[in-house]
């Protein structure tokens, strides 16, 4: 296969256990069903699916290794299982084939950590301001002890380093490789490349803002919402007007509405959308959060890796981007993942298999400790139990429920809302239901994430998901 060639997408893969639990190499998901039909195997896990045999140790075993690839983003984080196989070309020079084995899309919860973070920091403010205070107040400009990150930052380091431990104990993983790109948020912010101050007209320059405008916009025109047509770069205050180069001021029209506008204002031009006007503004004022959260968390996040027991290797932005462009492959989380590291073009390095599904694993958490559900204000409106458990589950649980009969008769699998009472809300992909305890079977405890298969957007062109932590009325939870 030439460097230039499309990678050739292939199914998932089922991690695969030792006897001992000891993690070997994973495996197609007919050979996984087909050593569970045999006796051979047992499920170990749900989701992330894993088999465990019966009989094979590792000692019986080949395992080669895989690697762990990382692709960090603010919402975001890109993961990917790949092995490398040494291959004699027709030349007869030997080239590495890179194999995409099993891709994963972690998605934070950090907005939702930052806003519970500002709302109860509201209700404490409201509290003193009302003189109802019940602790002293503290100043911002406090002092933070060496290496203290916000709870929401806190949250993005944790997380990845949670689930590639977990990885680890799956996967017989030998090396870890990350993306290590820091954001200079003043150039950017400038319209400035990260290299230095050059013209908006430099060839360099003017590549790499139309390619943070392509993202921030998602690729359609901000005026009318166009998509898959000729995108120019406007300036919302015309430059005649007194207007910048500045990212500020910067978006992607299509060639009808660039014209439509000319050099009248925003406002103007959008009146009758006030609508479409109110979401155009709050993004141009929106800050460069996400650079941000990169650059502080970055080192974290690579000193967190270092703590697994396994060599973790750093790599550049660019040298990820280089890979993925050179490959054909359109931009994502998984898709920078499976480029990250070396791929050698000059000798022939490929990248073979890209898996077509994504296994996407939502960080959900595990509760709230709070003990009262309060109002708008801020007052306690009611109390929540201490319990967290009922009857034998826990909310977040997967389950499988077997009801007799009524409207929702037949055999379901989902994750539920414990209640004290028994009668426990399960939630699959098609209804919401109350079921009652006695018909519930725990498939797998409640570990703080959700997890779905979505498959890979920018290869198929398809939207949706098969599993997510639940399957169809019917289905068999041992074959997803």
């Amino acid at each position: 296969m030439r460097s230039g060639d499309a990678p050739r997408p292939t199914a998932r893969r089922v991690f695969v256990l030792a006897r001992g639990g000891e993690p070997l190499m994973p495996c197609h998901p007919a050979r996984a069903r087909e050593l569970l039909d045999r006796g051979r195997a047992v499920v170990a896990r749900q989701a992330p699916f894993t088999i465990r045999l019966k009989h094979r140790t590792r000692a019986d075993s080949t395992v080669d290794g895989v690697q762990l690839r990382i692709d960090p983003g603010s919402r975001a984080t890109g993961i990917a299982i790949t092995d490398e196989r040494h291959q004699v070309g027709p030349t007869g020079r030997t080239h590495l084939a890179r194999r995409g084995l099993i891709t994963i899309e972690l998605r934070h919860r950090g907005r939702q950590i930052h806003s519970g973070m500002m709302r109860r920091a509201g209700y404490r403010r409201r509290r003193r301001s009302a003189n109802l205070r019940y602790r002293a107040p503290r100043h911002d400009n406090r002092r933070r002890p060496n290496g203290w990150l916000a709870p929401s930052l806190r949250h993005r380091v944790d997380s990845t380093t949670s689930l590639v431990s977990r990885l680890c104990r799956y996967a017989p993983v030998v090396a870890i490789h990350v993306e290590h790109a820091a954001f200079d948020t003043a150039a950017v912010a400038g319209g400035m490349p990260p290299g230095g101050p050059r013209s908006l007209g430099s060839t360099c320059a003017g590549f790499e803002i139309r390619e943070f405008l392509l993202a921030k916009w998602k690729r359609s025109c901000a005026y009318c919402g166009a998509e898959g047509v000729p995108l120019n770069i406007e300036h919302v205050r015309p430059r005649s007007g007194g207007g910048s180069d500045r990212l500020s001021n910067l978006v992607l029209a299509c060639v009808t509405c660039n014209q439509a506008k000319g050099t009248s204002s925003i406002e103007e031009f959008l009146a009758d959308r006030p609508a479409r006007l109110e979401r155009v503004i709050a993004q141009l004022r929106r800050p460069l959060h996400d650079m941000a959260t990169m650059n502080s968390t970055r080192l974290t996040l690579v000193k967190a890796l270092g703590t697994i027991g396994v060599p973790v290797h750093t790599w550049s932005s660019g040298r990820t981007h280089w890979n993925r462009r050179v490959m054909g492959l359109p931009k994502s989380h998984t898709l920078d993942a499976l480029a990250t590291g070396v791929i050698d073009h000059e000798r022939g390095d490929t990248l073979v298999r890209v898996p077509t599904q994504v296994l996407v694993v939502t960080a959900a958490g595990r509760g709230s400790y709070a003990r009262t559900t309060p109002d708008r204000f801020g007052f306690p409106r009611l109390k929540r139990p201490r319990a967290k458990m009922h009857h034998g589950y826990a909310t977040g649980d997967l389950v499988a429920a077997d009801v007799p009969r009524g409207r929702w008769a037949g055999r379901w699998v989902g994750r539920i809302a414990v209640r004290s009472s028994g009668q426990h809300r399960i939630t699959t992909l098609t209804s919401r239901f109350d079921v009652s305890h006695r018909n519930l079977r725990l498939l797998q405890r409640a570990d703080g994430y959700a997890y779905e298969f979505a498959p890979e957007i920018q290869l198929s062109g398809q939207r949706g998901a098969a599993y997510s932590g639940s399957t169809l009325k019917g289905g068999d939870p041992g074959n997803v």
